[in-house]
């Protein structure tokens, strides 16, 4: 059996964490989609505001939602828990204040079917709070592992991945997004994205927050190459100059 089949269960990994005003549109999004095997494990990380009674009210009326609650231990953690606890051929994530589009997962998994690939990614908008666009983030057909190590190209919330590849662990390290789908498509030789005439994916970009820092997330991806990936000074200084440029390239 092809193990990129597009038939199978879908397990979606959503952290929570004090995100009341946004966690059901985000759950809501996962329950929406048109591929109905779906799995929706979702991590409340010690929320202080109401997100577990809103989290508890769709898992008593929805039998697709598994709901956990564990201390706080931060994103990284959240998510390792949601991966331990999923039933389903692939794993998919989506953060508690962003959204997808009914056919996202059907979509990707029909592309992962027809490229024999076992991990895929989307274009997905950026939003502000106001729901207006900022930008749009189109990433390449394809990508393998030194593309990946000039850029970041698979957004968190599109990135989807079949489970024979293993799964692999979030680190409580900046840009633990980017290292997790490093290690995903190096496991996986390359990654595709799936075509669709509009984004798949909605990403909420809110004011001052840490993935806006562009210096102090230029010191992560820096610690990466290194510390990481262990890659020598030149070769880290030739990827880092290929990071920049497409970080440039992505805000237009």
């Amino acid at each position: 059996m092809n193990p990129a089949g597009a038939a199978g269960r879908v397990s979606v990994v959503m952290p929570v964490y004090n995100a009341a005003a946004t966690v059901e549109a985000s759950m809501r999004s996962v329950l929406a989609q048109t591929h109905a095997d779906v799995e929706l494990v979702v991590v409340d990380d010690g929320s202080r505001d109401d997100s577990w009674e809103r989290v508890r009210r769709i898992a008593d009326g929805d039998a697709r939602v598994v709901a956990l609650r564990q201390p706080n231990g931060g994103v990284a953690a959240a998510r390792n828990t949601g991966i331990e606890a999923a039933s389903g051929e692939y794993i998919a994530f989506l953060d508690s204040d962003d959204r997808w589009a009914p056919a996202k997962l059907e979509t990707q998994l029909e592309w992962m079917r027809r490229q024999d690939a076992r991990v895929a990614y989307a274009a997905y908008e950026r939003i502000d709070e106001d729901g207006r666009r900022l930008s749009l983030v189109q990433p390449p057909a394809a990508v393998d592992y030194r593309d990946m190590l000039k850029s970041n190209r698979i957004g968190n919330l599109t990135g989807i991945y079949h489970r024979s590849l293993g799964d692999a662990r979030f680190r409580r390290i900046g840009h633990e997004d980017y290292v997790f789908w490093l290690e995903m498509v190096r496991r996986a030789g390359r990654a595709v994205c799936a075509p669709s005439a509009e984004p798949l994916a909605h990403y909420l970009v809110r004011a001052g927050s840490l993935s806006a820092d562009k210096r102090r997330a230029a010191g992560w991806q820096w610690r990466i190459y290194r510390e990481v990936e262990g890659l020598g000074l030149l070769s880290s200084g030739w990827y880092f100059a290929h990071y920049t440029l497409n970080a440039l390239r992505k805000r237009r």
